[in-house]
């Protein structure tokens, strides 16, 4: 018998907490519609899949983060989360924020997606006893590199939590349990995503082609992606 088959038979509990960045600036319509389109069906996806790999999953929530540039949009804009919705439970609150989600501005790039990533990592992530295995997945969706964090001077509306620089963000990566930690990159072959690739343990990377909205990526792959990783 298989760890996962075991781990069924034993009935260990499993959590699994997912975040979604995703870029709304404007060339990003194809990948947001298919998001949208997809919302109120992720959960049972997700669910389907696992059961298909002997997996049952006790918990999952997912948590969205919409993210475009803080030199370019207003400040209502440019940085939008969510809570996690307890997706067995709340799905239809997940696709209604979903929903809302629209593409505009950003200007020309890099766009704000480290500074997204920095508000993913210091999530309120799922640490509870009562579950024996625990994922903590973040995927990130761009067709666009990324300001550094060290960028000067920041706008008045800039947070005052986000790391200074690439070394303290890592840092917070480093902090993160090894056997939990997920990150799932739909992003260019760019700064700073190819160097998180290469120096990031339990990370991803699945080039797009810059500009394009990610208009290439099926919701197939999407999914296979996010389970295989769980």
């Amino acid at each position: 018998m298989s760890e996962d088959e075991l781990s069924v038979s034993r009935g260990i509990k499993y959590a699994v907490d997912l975040i979604i960045c995703i870029d709304a600036t404007g060339s990003m319509t194809p990948v947001i519609d298919l998001v949208k389109s997809n919302a109120l069906g992720f959960y049972k996806e997700i669910e389907n899949r696992m059961k298909e790999r002997q997996k049952n999953v006790d918990q999952l929530r997912a948590k969205v983060i919409v993210f475009r540039d803080y030199w370019a949009d207003k400040p209502d804009e440019v940085m939008v989360s969510s809570k996690f919705f307890d997706l067995r439970e709340q799905s239809s609150e997940y696709a209604n924020f979903v929903s809302s989600i629209y593409a505009t501005g950003g200007g020309d790039e890099p766009e704000n997606g480290l500074e997204a990533l920095a508000i993913a990592l210091n999530s309120e992530w799922e640490k509870g006893q009562n579950f024996a295995k625990q994922r903590h997945i973040i995927v990130v969706y761009t067709d666009a590199s990324a300001h550094s964090l060290d960028k000067e001077p920041k706008p008045n509306h800039y947070p005052h939590n986000i790391p200074q620089n690439f070394d303290e963000l890592t840092d917070v990566w480093l902090e993160m349990s090894d056997s939990a930690k997920r990150l799932l990159l739909f992003a260019p072959d760019a700064t700073p995503w190819t160097i998180i690739a290469s120096s990031w343990e339990q990370t991803i990377h699945f080039p797009s082609q810059a500009g394009k909205g990610l208009e290439e990526l099926e919701n197939e792959e999407i999914i296979a992606a996010i389970v295989n990783s769980i």
